[in-house]
């Protein structure tokens, strides 16, 4: 059963909890950008996904595939997949510890369900995609396929190529979403590599491109429909989503500062008060 407005606000304040905790306890991470797509993971995997957590397995036949590219924003991905059930929430305190499934950036030797490919080594995740997608296409199977990747992210060539083999192969049940926070690890994407028009580069390689307030949650649940309505029409399509990073911690937002650092006791305690929720910590 899809959830309510008020649903998906509470669960995403909770997986805003469970990202700074997650961070805080080993004092290493990303809680920048995992915060900026809480909205996302939470609609994407609560409302869109046709997929079955209880019976996980690689080969993904009959169901959607989502696909994280920027592996670095691993405390959103797992928060979102615990909490769908793939694994117990409880198994979130073993975040980036010794031995855990959890690792910083997602791997698949452990065996976590819910994970598909290794990620963190950015620029792969679209060309992963667009593999599956087409495997797909190959067996029939009218599911999706979606993929996240950050706007940095796309200063990795590899990318372009995967957009170009995508539109040439008419691959139109792929859905890749950019987090466009404007921010990466040195600093503004502006500064490090300026994009100019991401719409004009995705429509340039024929692509359909939406875009998408990705912290308003009514915006990112109306947008996935309507991008999994475009699916079928002979291109891949592209959701340009607009976040904040640090979104939802007021300290953390504005500055890519917060991009890879953890935060100490008082702001961590700072961060759960501005998200009060219901569901109950791990």
């Amino acid at each position: 059963m899809k959830k309510s407005t008020t649903e998906l606000q509470e669960q995403v304040n909770q997986t805003r909890r469970d990202i700074v905790r997650m961070v805080h306890e080993v004092q290493s991470g990303h809680p920048g950008g995992s915060l900026g797509c809480a909205e996302f993971f939470t609609v994407l995997f609560q409302n869109i996904l046709r997929h079955n957590p209880d019976e996980f397995n690689m080969s993904a036949n009959d169901e959607d595939v989502f696909i994280l590219s920027n592996g670095h924003i691993s405390p959103v991905y797992y928060s979102a997949l615990a909490h769908s059930g793939y694994f117990p929430v409880s198994e979130l305190n073993t975040f980036r510890k010794l031995n855990t499934r959890l690792q910083g950036h997602p791997t698949t030797h452990e065996g976590l369900p819910g994970v598909r490919i290794a990620s963190g080594s950015l620029g792969q995740g679209l060309s992963v995609a667009a593999g599956i997608s087409q495997a797909k296409k190959l067996d029939n199977d009218n599911k999706l396929v979606y993929v996240l990747m950050g706007d940095g992210e796309l200063q990795e060539g590899q990318i372009w190529e995967a957009v170009m083999y995508a539109a040439h192969n008419q691959l139109d049940n792929l859905i890749a979403t950019v987090d466009v926070n404007g921010r990466q690890i040195d600093g503004d994407t502006k500064d490090i590599m300026g994009f100019t028009d991401l719409k004009s580069k995705f429509d340039a390689f024929d692509w359909n491109v939406i875009s998408m307030d990705g912290n308003d949650i009514n915006d990112v649940q109306d947008t996935l429909n309507k991008a999994g309505m475009l699916a079928g029409n002979g291109k891949p399509i592209c959701i340009l989503m607009h976040t904040e990073m640090g979104n939802g911690v007021d300290f953390m937002m504005g500055s890519h500062k917060w991009h890879g650092i953890p935060p100490n006791d008082e702001q961590l305690a700072t961060a759960l008060e501005q998200n009060p929720s219901t569901i109950g910590d791990y």
